[in-house]
């Protein structure tokens, strides 16, 4: 029997390859996925319990974005016949002198028609009670509150994702690390080889969505793309004391300083709060990282959330992860300028809450849609992409 044609190859199985095979599938492209690990693993970015969603951005461009993303998250749930987003509600919370300015926040969610409210802390603390038993929110503490925030469930809406593209016929090869793409030119315009160790694949166009791994097919293709993989970790903060944790009586937060934190009130079966520092881990090799929890980041952590909410918990559960981080920030959505059978995504360490977005984008493009005004601050060839790393165009 021979193998398989295929219009469409995806690299890399987490939640934007898996959304990215999902909508071709849907929209009936023969599509093949690739990943060199199982499908669902905990070596990357899109794995555990939960990751914001929110409207509330910097920028009246990720503002409306958001809002396509809600659109196609909908979509998804549609087509599953289940629930995938919790709107929670949320608040960004703002020491005096921040080193994140809320005005463009503000201004931005203005903009963009979004219902918010800028708050003190005293409502902040009527509101939520679980704040008034901690020290933290007090003083000169500002809030933005938007009801349209909620929990985007990582692990689960990835393979949602996963089991809905399997029942359109999409093809997964899990184990199966891609060793090169070979662009090949012909009368038709021109298609890609997809080269693994079990041999090629020829395809009119690739999809490559490998996040820490990305400069290691691009680079054979003359591209790279200034990255910083660090290592992050999660902690799950247990405690009978749970009452006003719970969804409906605490928000999704986030401490809009450096460091930067931010967490979630209790969430699906687990008697526990989780919550995060923000580009707090150090730089790793993808392939050699370790997964052992930083006990100094662990406690970090715990102090800040002693001091938010109280001091109520039990030892905390860490988990790791790692976030791909771009030089200004912000996604890449678009065709490589010289080789346009080949797209590339990454999520810039706040992509999984567009996951869905970044699929049907993603399936826009290798279709042959032209890209639309939304993408142009996600093109490869913008100055801020190829900059040195700075960190502090992490801070929003």
């Amino acid at each position: 029997m021979s193998e398989r044609e295929y219009q469409v190859a995806v690299v890399g199985l987490g939640g934007l390859g898996s959304a990215a095979v999902y909508w071709l599938s849907r929209r009936g492209v023969s599509v093949v996925g690739f990943d060199r690990f199982e499908l669902g693993h905990v070596r990357g970015a899109s794995h555990d319990h939960s990751r914001i969603i929110r409207r509330s951005y910097h920028t009246p461009g990720y503002v409306d974005l958001t809002a396509q993303a809600y659109d196609a998250w909908a979509a998804v749930e549609s087509d599953a016949e289940e629930s995938i987003i919790l709107r929670t509600g949320g608040i960004d919370l703002f020491p005096p002198d921040a080193a994140i300015d809320p005005e463009p926040y503000r201004s931005s969610l203005a903009a963009c028609g979004v219902e918010h409210e800028w708050i003190d802390a005293g409502e902040v603390r009527r509101r939520w009670p679980a704040f008034a038993r901690g020290s933290v929110v007090d003083g000169d503490v500002m809030a933005i509150h938007s009801a349209e925030t909620g929990i985007a469930p990582a692990a689960r809406g990835t393979s949602v994702l996963q089991r809905l593209a399997d029942a359109y016929d999409a093809d997964f090869r899990p184990f199966t690390p891609v060793l090169e793409l070979r662009p090949v030119r012909n009368g038709d315009g021109g298609e890609v080889d997809v080269i693994t160790e079990h041999g090629s694949t020829r395809v009119q166009h690739v999809i490559v969505c490998a996040d820490a791994w990305t400069n290691q097919l691009l680079e054979p293709l003359g591209h790279h793309v200034p990255l910083a993989v660090t290592r992050e970790q999660v902690s799950y903060f247990p405690t009978d004391d749970l009452t006003d944790l719970q969804p409906g009586h605490f928000p999704v937060w986030i401490w809009m300083d450096d460091p930067s934190y931010y967490g979630f009130p209790v969430y699906g079966h687990i008697d526990s709060i989780k919550a995060s520092e923000d580009c707090g881990g150090p730089e790793v090799d993808p392939d050699t990282r370790t997964f052992d929890p930083d006990p100094g980041m662990e406690e970090r952590l715990g102090a800040f959330v002693r001091d938010l909410v109280g001091d109520r918990f039990a030892a905390p559960r860490s988990t790791t992860c790692l976030y791909t981080l771009t030089s200004d920030r912000d996604f890449v959505v678009d065709r490589l300028p010289d080789q346009p059978n080949i797209s590339i995504a990454l999520g810039a360490a706040h992509g999984f809450k567009f996951a869905a977005w970044f699929g049907r984008t993603l399936a826009d493009l290798a279709l042959g849609a032209e890209p639309g005004p939304e993408l142009a601050p996600f093109r490869y060839e913008r100055e801020s992409l190829h900059r040195p790393i700075d960190r502090s165009a992490w801070l929003v």
